[in-house]
């Protein structure tokens, strides 16, 4: 580096090749090559300062090229993670460290890329990092946590519970910043929990204007389904829309049942979602901008609608991609709504440099547009489009064209002689599509069209197009009656050439020869049959097919059966005539603006919008209490308040006890005496009496403290300070009379508990989390056996929050049945007499619904079976929990010499030891500690010994310890097990032995 030469490749910030470098880093280069001595003697020196600044200046030249390498290993990760685990799984201790700096751009980063790392391994530091980030200060960072919630998802679905959690809690932020993610994460994860918007519901439209535009759209779509479901139909003819209007709080009940006679009246939560949208229509972002069209499509009264027509007509000034997601709307809304767009039919006329796409949606929309009034404009504009070079939508113009003509019974005639007009068109593909539109149109009034079809035939021989000329045979042999002079003669000519047609072709010539034959049989039996014997020896098998059943159909043998008699009434019955409709006529059926809408069809994820509510739920589920906080210049407020309020206590306590001892005292007692028993007292007793009333201000402190709204970080800081003067208080060695359940509260015994120092706390630390907790479920009541209720317990391996003796466990309750269960409850007889906390009863279990609950079991640090009697409201089921000696433990820590000299003191009968021989695969320290804290729940020792590992541990119930020792001699290795609990020592034993010699995981 330090020979590098200064016109040397350097890389510029996009990290591209570049020869040369600008004049400014020239001469940073040029400087420090000018240092290169320098450099040497601070790089070889002793002085850690010499050495710390040649350094700097090293990096200060190439900071920009170590950025960019940064984030190309940041790429990196993301990128090959899923492939090569081991090396990503290197990184994750950086990003944790990462995620605690004090930049908060450094702190999204780190749970950014985190995230993104998809190794399954990983998903417990990815949720409690997510878990952190919710309640990080930063909105930018809480805004990525609402990302990762998604990232996660994805990755683990199991883990669905708990991101509900994360996710309720940010959707209380008030940040616009999080406000759109938090609701993209909530539609990912759990887009049927509504009632989790209840609260935000009016939070979220007020913030609507001031989010980010994707967030935007994101929350109108969610507030869309979310108001389908709260609000009645605004669509009813009765409807009263005056915003200032509002329902009678106080209705008699006579009023409500006749309230189907009132007029409909808005519910003010749905005007607020209609009136803090509307200005989002002038939006930049046309995604914004459609959002708020289909949010009053499917939610607004239809007499607003007319408001976003303009904002969806200005859309069309923009990309081809957006005009052709916004055409396919407005083709949609112009079936139903055909005077919204009515005005603005100009700007559905086709330029010539619009695509072909565009040029069809359009065509869509003046065709759904046209009516008697403005129908002779749009078919002039029809007449240009027909010329159009472009023969797609040449073709698609005659559809419209026949369009009209079905919907409109006034030009039906005219849009039938335009047609007939077009077949004399040099353009084959627009004479076959007028030919396909013209037979359909015939179908409606066939008698009164015979020129018609005498036109057709004459210009069979010119057409060449196979669906036109299938057409034309097909209206030959469907109105043959109308035509009995042109139709033979047509069949003849197709006779001649019938081995030269199309298929489609083909099977129209064997169509007419038997309708001709049922109809005139006379001039037409030759050639039918000698049709019928070139479609019997046919290439085609559909057309081999219909050869044999047309001659068994119509023409009569000894094995014809029943059905040649109704030959002419299966050949020749009526048909209905088609109905030409819009394309799009079916597709509301889909939420406008979504995917599913543009595919018309539903595509994967798509959420379907519920119908209106016959009566509208409870709209009281959307008021938040507002609390006011109360606001504190500084903590001498509490004591002053508190040293108030305790001096008018002792005042008012004097004051009794003065005036009680009054009335027991004579009255001839005298003012003196009083002073002289009070000169009396001790001065030892009124120190007791200040320290008393000291221990009575702090502790009200305390309580006031606990109650403010102050910020985590803040109200513990002040909790410990409150905590330990009132411990210097308490433990000091001056007798006091007071006892001191009449100063401190139980809840700040227990607070203080935690404080106290004693020698065994810096020895061993009780409370670690466990290292390994199993996912293992085991049965405690079968489906058959409890009658359709099954039972499932594991053990948490945590500190069971009923009883310190208590070992917690899970239990998952299911409801295999079709009908629900009601009281499930644990009966409090208990057949061995073990202490068991038991669940809160379950009133009503649904079906093929499963709840878990928690309960805690003294085991008495024994293996024996607790049993007790799962009940349901008819039933009570014998079940029994059989602990394993593993999960009677409780993992502690300590350092390596304390365990050593814990371990001296439990020996002779208080040791159990065996030599094992261990396999290959588990010799390596991570197998060694898997095992062993998967059969108990210890806790990991650091040793300074590589063949040596320590884990230790303390019974629940009576809290004895128990210390685990395996060390590795090649390739044996030695288990010792030191605990009073000389029974659960040889059964621990055991089971590390069965577990360090298996070969599996």
């Amino acid at each position: 580096m330090l020979g590098m030469s200064a016109n040397s490749v350097s890389y510029n910030e996009q990290g591209s090749v570049e020869s040369g470098v600008d004049a400014a880093q020239e001469n940073r280069i040029t400087t420090l090559l000018g240092w290169n001595e320098d450099l040497k003697e601070m790089l070889e020196s002793n002085k850690e300062s010499l050495k710390l600044e040649a350094m700097k200046r090293i990096v200060g030249v190439f900071h920009p090229k170590i950025k960019n390498l940064k984030k190309l290993v940041y790429v990196y990760l993301v990128r090959y993670a899923e492939e090569q685990q081991d090396l990503a799984l290197l990184s994750i201790s950086t990003f944790q460290r990462a995620l605690k700096d004090p930049n908060q751009l450094i702190r999204a980063s780190a749970l950014r890329v985190l995230s993104s790392i998809r190794v399954p391994i990983i998903v417990p530091i990815m949720m409690l990092a997510i878990k952190e980030a919710a309640t990080d200060l930063s909105p930018y960072v809480r805004k990525t946590a609402a990302h990762a919630i998604q990232k996660l998802y994805s990755l683990d679905p199991d883990q669905k519970e708990h991101l509900i959690e994360v996710i309720e809690k940010l959707l209380k932020d008030k940040s616009t910043l999080v406000a759109g993610s938090v609701v993209m994460a909530f539609e990912e994860v759990c887009p049927d929990r509504i009632d989790l918007i209840h609260k935000n519901y009016r939070k979220l439209c007020n913030l609507l204007v001031d989010v980010e535009e994707w967030g935007q759209v994101v929350i109108i779509h969610m507030l869309t389904r979310y108001a389908r479901t709260q609000f009645v139909s605004p669509w009813r003819e009765d409807a009263v829309f005056d915003e200032n209007s509002a329902k009678a709080f106080y209705d008699s009940e006579e009023e409500r049942r006749v309230d189907q006679s009132k007029p409909y009246i808005m519910d003010p939560d749905h005007r607020l979602l209609l009136r803090n949208t509307k200005p989002l229509l002038q939006s930049r972002n046309t995604a914004v901008v459609m959002a708020v069209s289909q949010l009053y499509w499917h939610l607004a009264p239809k007499h607003e609608l007319s408001i976003i027509t303009k904002s969806l007509v200005r859309l069309l000034r923009s990309h081809r991609e957006v005009q052709y997601i916004v055409l396919q709307n407005i083709a949609t809304m112009s079936i139903q709504r055909k005077g919204m767009f009515e005005p603005f039919m100009k700007s559905f006329y086709v330029r010539s440099t619009d695509a072909t796409h565009i040029k069809t949606l359009k065509l869509e929309i003046l065709t759904n547009l046209a009516n008697e009034a403005n129908i002779s404009t749009i078919l002039r504009e029809f007449q240009t489009y027909v010329k159009s070079q472009d023969k797609a939508f040449a073709a698609a113009t005659i559809q419209a064209i026949g369009c009209c003509a079905t919907n409109i019974s006034e030009v039906t005639d005219t849009c039938l002689n335009g047609l007939v007009l077009l077949l004399s068109n040099r353009d084959e593909t627009v004479v076959a599509e007028s030919v396909v539109v013209i037979k359909k149109l015939l179908q409606t009034q066939p008698s009164q069209h015979s020129d018609i079809i005498k036109h057709m035939a004459k210009l069979f021989d010119n057409i060449t197009v196979p669906m036109a000329r299938a057409s034309i045979l097909w209206l030959m042999g469907e109105y043959c009656e109308h035509v009995p002079k042109i139709a033979p003669d047509v069949l003849r000519k197709m006779a001649k050439t019938f081995t030269d047609e199309e298929d489609i072709v083909k099977l129209q010539i064997v169509n007419l020869a038997a309708k001709l034959y049922l109809t005139n049989s006379k001039q037409t039996k030759l050639l039918t049959q000698y049709i019928l014997n070139l479609g019997k020896y046919d290439q085609n098998y559909d057309i081999r097919d219909r050869t044999r059943f047309i001659r068994q159909l119509i023409v009569p043998n000894e094995k014809s059966g029943a059905l040649s008699k109704y030959a002419r009434r299966i050949l020749m019955a009526p048909k209905p005539a088609p109905v030409l409709q819009s394309a799009f006529k079916d597709r509301d059926r889909f939420q406008l603006g979504t995917l599913s809408h543009t595919l018309n069809s539903q595509a994967s994820g798509y959420l379907e919008l519920s119908d209106w509510p016959a009566v509208a739920p409870d709209q009281s589920v959307r008021n938040v209490e507002v609390v006011e906080p109360v606001r504190l210049p500084c903590i001498y407020l509490v004591f002053k308040d508190n040293v108030k309020n305790s001096e008018s206590e002792e005042n008012s306590d004097d004051s009794n006890k003065s005036s009680s001892s009054q009335s027991e005292k004579s009255s001839s007692e005298s003012d003196s005496e009083k002073k002289k028993t009070l000169k009396n007292k001790k001065p030892q007793q009124q120190k007791l009496d200040s320290k008393d009333s000291t221990k009575l201000v702090l502790k009200g402190s305390y309580d006031a403290i606990s109650s403010f709204p102050f910020s985590l970080e803040c109200y513990k800081l002040m909790r410990v300070l409150m905590l330990l003067l009132l411990f210097c208080l308490t433990v000091s060695p001056v007798p006091v009379t007071t006892p001191k359940s009449s100063i401190l509260s139980p809840n700040l015994l227990s607070d203080l508990q935690g404080l106290l120092i004693s020698p065994t706390a810096s020895a061993l630390q009780v409370g670690v989390s466990p290292v390994f907790v199993p996912e293992t479920s085991h049965e405690l009541l079968h489906r058959m056996t409890g009658k359709g209720l099954s039972a499932q317990y594991r053990f948490t391996r945590q500190p069971c929050i009923y009883g310190n003796s208590m070992v917690s466990l899970q239990l998952t309750l299911s409801n295999s049945t079709d009908q629900a269960l009601e009281n499930i409850h644990i009966s409090e007889k208990s057949s061995t007499g073990q202490n068991i906390h038991r669940f809160n009863a379950i009133e009503r279990l649904e079906p093929q619904a499963s709840v878990t609950v928690s309960m805690g079991v003294d085991f008495n640090d024994s293996t024996q079976a607790a049993n007790f009697q799962l009940c349901t409201k008819e039933d009570e089921f014998s079940v029994s929990i059989q602990p394993a000696v593993g999960e009677l433990l409780l993992p502690i820590t300590m350092s390596e010499a304390d365990f050593t000299k814990e371990q001296g003191k439990l020996v002779g009968m208080n040791e159990s030891s065996a030599t094992i021989t261990m396999t290959p695969e588990n010799v390596s320290s991570q197998s060694v500690n898997r095992k062993v804290v998967s059969v108990a729940n210890l806790g990991v020792i650091p040793s300074g010994q590589e063949n040596i590992y320590r884990f230790s541990g303390k019974t629940v119930s009576s809290g004895s310890l128990v210390l685990v020792s395996v060390v590795l001699k090649d390739p044996d290795a030695v288990i010792t097990i030191n605990t009073e609990k000389t029974v659960m020592g040889s059964m621990l034993l055991r089971q590390v032995k069965t577990a360090l010699t298996n070969s599996g995981p």
